[in-house]
């Protein structure tokens, strides 16, 4: 009977973890940027139009660049369908310059898009804004405290949303937690390690000195989930392994992966000119803040249930690692296919 009971459970949990197979895989980190609007004025009254917009589950969002009436396009948009994004570039003629003229973009209200507004007038200093669904409009090189907010804290809130909003990078996180158990020495040597490798590889990416295909990479990191599976396993059955007893040496590892994809983000927006090394910085601080935030979370909210005393059954006990095997084994099959089929 106790092995009905425990088959019993483990089949509803794995159930569970396939279910959310759907929405937590339709979920991508590179959906997650903001769109880019980038202008140019090398002459008063001719601006240089670069329009990206990130695909959202394979489409582009609503949103379109409203300019002053007295601009008309001087030639016919050219939009380029690439892998994660829609790059559309084209020339304004406007009567005047574009410096302290206002700018809207529509499509903004009630989304949680938002817009990065780099601004590179003629013969002045570059500026960079959001806008956003509570501001969609902003008057261009307007100083922050009247305008839209400064572009560069949006690149410390870009690597939180990036590190809490990506399931993959938070599954491997979870694996690694999974793992430790409430081994909290093992949890900062582990955590560590996991933050050391990933932001190396994160600016060695963004700044070009490292380069990796990006469909082998999201497989490599699929495979990574799936790798901490078994290991998970192991530790239900009080087993032992290189891995549990020095998960440390594999979050280095494979943090040097997560590092590379979590790049993305900041290879498709680009960093402004000047302000390089700040926003990069500010990034991997909002990818570190919003890693601690999603560690101590499982771990209060493990500690409290115990504390507590409540009663679980196995499989939901197990639920998180079945989450993890469902998820990981089903993005290298899609990951994967995808590789071979491009």
């Amino acid at each position: 009977m106790r092995g009905v009971r425990r088959w019993w459970g483990g089949g509803l949990g794995l159930l569970v973890g396939l279910a959310l197979l759907g929405p937590l895989s339709a979920l991508r980190a590179h959906e997650l940027l903001p769109a880019l609007l980038e202008l140019r004025e090398p002459v008063p009254g001719r601006v240089e139009v670069l329009w990206q917009v990130p695909l959202i589950q394979g489409q582009p969002p609503p949103l379109t660049p409203v300019f002053p009436a007295h601009c008309r396009p001087q030639d016919e948009p050219r939009p380029v369908l690439g892998e994660r994004s829609v790059v559309v570039r084209s020339t304004l003629r406007c009567s005047s310059s574009l410096a302290g003229q206002p700018l809207a973009v529509e499509g903004l209200r009630g989304t949680a898009s938002e817009v990065l507004v780099r601004w590179h007038p003629a013969g002045g200093a570059t500026t960079t804004q959001v806008l956003r669904a509570a501001q969609p409009r902003l008057t261009l090189g307007a100083p922050a405290t009247s305008g839209a907010p400064p572009a560069l804290p949006v690149y410390l809130w870009l690597g939180v949303e990036h590190i809490l909003l990506g399931p993959d990078h938070l599954l491997f996180v979870l694996g690694l937690l999974l793992i430790v158990g409430q081994r909290w020495r093992v949890l900062i040597k582990t955590i560590t390690a996991f933050t050391l490798a990933h932001s190396l590889t994160l600016a060695a990416t963004t700044l070009g000195v490292w380069r990796v295909p990006t469909p082998p990479l999201e497989a490599a990191i699929a495979l990574s989930i799936l790798f901490l599976a078994p290991e998970i396993v192991r530790t239900w059955r009080g087993q032992t392994s290189l891995t549990i007893r020095q998960p440390w040496l594999v979050a280095f590892a494979f943090g040097l992966l997560h590092g590379a994809g979590l790049a993305t983000a900041l290879q498709e927006l680009g960093l402004p000119k000047g302000e390089r090394l700040q926003a990069l910085a500010l990034f991997n601080v909002g990818v570190e803040l919003g890693q601690l935030v999603f560690v101590a979370a499982v771990w209060l909210g493990i500690g409290f249930w115990r504390w507590r005393r409540w009663p679980a059954p196995l499989w939901l006990r197990r639920l998180p690692g079945y989450v993890v095997g469902s998820l990981g084994a089903y993005w290298v099959m899609e990951r994967t296919l995808a590789l071979v089929r491009s």
